[in-house]
């Protein structure tokens, strides 16, 4: 007896976990489509590990970011997306980096999936050289290769998203536009100018209404007429999705890149998510919301949980390499903390740099105040 116990305490090896399994997933609703999204996702075992790690880091990097802002090491405004990964990482998983993206404020997760790593992340919003947008652009405006950045005006981005489409079209490249916005924007003029233009014009643009419930300190109840965001587009056809579970972000955004790609024009998604913290750092999101509220959301539908819970019970990892996963992203967050808090903060005479993408015009009258700074590209 003694040995047979002691041969259990031996690690498992790889081979033994379980490569792929499929899960039930919840069934999208639809508007103005015959068929939608399957009920039934496949995820291999390296799929779900990239998936955690991808979740975990937004997490943990959003987090430090709180951390950072009560120091008043990060100023300004910061608006984070802790609560809502499974959004991030499931349109990531069913577009290709070839693909754009665009987003509003609320812009670290996306910025990390797009490939820019956590420590220019966190040295941007500290405001120093090594940011990502050179200590210039703060926690709204990070850009990447196919990124359009966060844009801090409500609902602004959604035009420009359509016309990233209007460019994809117009160089026949198949690629696609993801267009995110809040339940809080959903009621600007300028979206429904943007759909109009996008279904007369069949633009590969997927506009996706990332729901948290709350614009600003406002519900959506007390803030929309009509809270069926994926509704909204009238002709344009929608979906509305599970935006807590990885694996149904995945499948409706596959579903709806197929539907752009096949010259079927634009498609409205919302993602049901939530956000944890507040609006932005002004915000405590307490005033309008409970705790308790919070708190059930983060014990029954949390998304990282629910997939950590799902490769678990199916024998696709171990408890152990979960948490080695996690040490190894706490070191990484830590190391770009290291990084932007001592990295120096860019000096006075960048301050006109890169305004203009090739030469700088001519002096212009009325200027004088700031032509010693010579801007440079």
């Amino acid at each position: 007896l003694g040995l047979s116990g002691a041969r259990v305490v031996v690690s498992r090896s790889f081979a033994d976990f379980t490569p792929q399994a499929t899960f039930d997933i919840k069934k999208c609703d639809l508007h103005r489509l015959e068929e939608g999204p399957p009920v039934k996702a496949e995820l291999t075992r390296e799929q779900g590990l990239q998936y955690y790690r991808t979740m975990q880091t937004v997490r943990r990097m959003e987090l430090k970011a709180d951390q950072l802002y009560k120091q008043k090491i990060i100023r300004g405004f910061c608006h984070l997306y802790d609560g809502q990964e499974a959004c991030a990482a499931g349109i990531e998983a069913a577009i290709n980096p070839s693909d754009h993206l665009i987003t509003a404020y609320r812009a670290h997760g996306y910025t990390y999936t797009r490939g820019v790593s956590v420590k220019e992340i966190l040295a941007e919003l500290t405001g120093r050289r090594g940011g990502v947008a050179k200590g210039k652009g703060g926690s709204m405006h990070m850009y990447a290769p196919h990124f359009y950045g966060g844009n801090g005006i409500v609902g602004a981005q959604v035009p420009l998203g359509a016309g990233i489409a209007l460019a994809c079209q117009y160089q026949g490249n198949n690629q696609v536009c993801v267009t995110l916005y809040g339940d809080g924007a959903a009621n600007q003029g300028q979206l429904f100018e943007s759909y109009n233009m996008a279904a007369l014009w069949k633009l590969p643009c997927i506009f996706i209404c990332e729901n948290n419930k709350y614009g600003m300190g406002t519900s959506v109840e007390r803030a929309a007429a009509s809270t069926d965001y994926y509704k909204r587009g009238d002709f344009i056809p929608g979906l509305r999705v599970d935006g807590m579970d990885v694996l149904c972000v995945r499948e409706a955004t596959q579903f709806a890149a197929d539907h752009c790609r096949a010259g079927k024009g634009p498609i409205i998604m919302e993602l049901q998510t939530y956000r944890y913290h507040g609006h932005s750092m002004s915000d405590p999101g307490v005033s309008y919301r409970t705790r308790e509220e919070i708190q059930e959301v983060r014990s029954k539908s949390d998304p990282i949980s629910m997939l950590k819970e799902r490769m678990l019970s199916h024998n696709m990892a171990s408890v152990e390499e979960f948490k080695e996963i996690d040490i190894e992203i706490r070191k990484q967050v830590e190391e770009a903390t290291q990084f932007a808090t001592s990295d120096p903060e860019p000096p006075l005479e960048e301050l006109c740099n890169h305004i203009f993408s090739k030469n700088p015009p001519l002096e212009v009258r009325g200027t004088s105040p700031w032509s010693k700074l010579k801007s440079v590209s």
